[in-house]
């Protein structure tokens, strides 16, 4: 994991990031953070207020504060020591815990760091901005590019609906994708991605209009059948789509 250590300024406060270049996104010093919101000049103050902070959104079964971990960053005493790090997204999460009249501010200077990502959080017709940009100036014609961002409103649109059905995005998500491709390509996501000789490289990004239909229509007919049977995990979500496609 490459990381480039910087130290940003917040009205004249410091905070110390890390730029983790495999991930894009930049980590802050919460505790940094935590002083600049409370406004505390005492260190040692800012940090007992973290503390508990941390302590009863952990009680809470806050995920962002779970989420969080520890990166080395240059000390006061001038020592490099581990501190606890948030990137963006973390941070508007944590922001909304403290009451604060510098949150609205704090929240300009974490866009103005440079974070694409939250400008999207705030924002999401930016990310399909942005997405329109990037496929012209690689040449995609309007008509692909057309599809390309319908389908992406159709994914949001299922991974809504999945979430409210209590599955979870890492393998949930995959495995259930795996029995959509499988049902119109008749091949996972990976085997297909074999089969079009890609490696990195998105799927989606490189499916033709046709293909990116029949993924749409898939998507699209998966999230009616949720609405309609309305599992309630992970398994019966499963259980819902495979009997559809083994009829097939």
């Amino acid at each position: 994991m490459t990381k480039k250590e910087a130290i940003k300024i917040f009205e004249d406060k410091k905070v110390r990031t890390l730029w983790n270049e495999e991930q894009e996104k930049w980590f802050f010093s919460i505790i940094d953070v935590i002083v600049i919101l409370t406004e505390q000049t005492d260190f040692q103050k800012a940090r007992k207020y973290w503390n508990k902070l941390k302590e009863r959104l952990k009680k809470e079964g806050n995920q962002t504060v779970t989420n969080c971990h520890q990166l080395k960053m240059l000390a006061q005493d001038g020592k490099m020591r581990m501190t606890d790090v948030a990137h963006s997204e973390q941070l508007l999460r944590l922001i909304q815990s403290v009451p604060s009249p510098k949150a609205e501010p704090f929240k300009l200077w974490l866009a103005q760091v440079g974070s694409e990502r939250l400008d999207e959080m705030q924002d999401p017709e930016l990310s399909i901005d942005r997405g329109l940009k990037q496929y012209l100036k690689l040449g995609c014609s309007e008509d692909w590019i057309n599809q390309r961002l319908k389908s992406i409103e159709i994914r949001k649109e299922l991974t809504d609906e999945w979430k409210n059905r209590g599955v979870k995005e890492g393998v949930q998500f995959a495995t259930l994708t795996d029995i959509i491709t499988k049902a119109w390509a008749d091949k996972t996501t990976k085997e297909y991605k074999i089969f079009k000789g890609l490696k990195k490289e998105n799927l989606r990004d490189n499916m033709t209009n046709t293909e990116l239909i029949l993924n749409m229509l898939a998507e699209a007919s998966t999230k009616d059948i949720s609405k309609a049977v309305k599992p309630e995990n992970f398994r019966e979500s499963k259980k819902s789509r495979q009997p559809r496609r083994k009829r097939r």
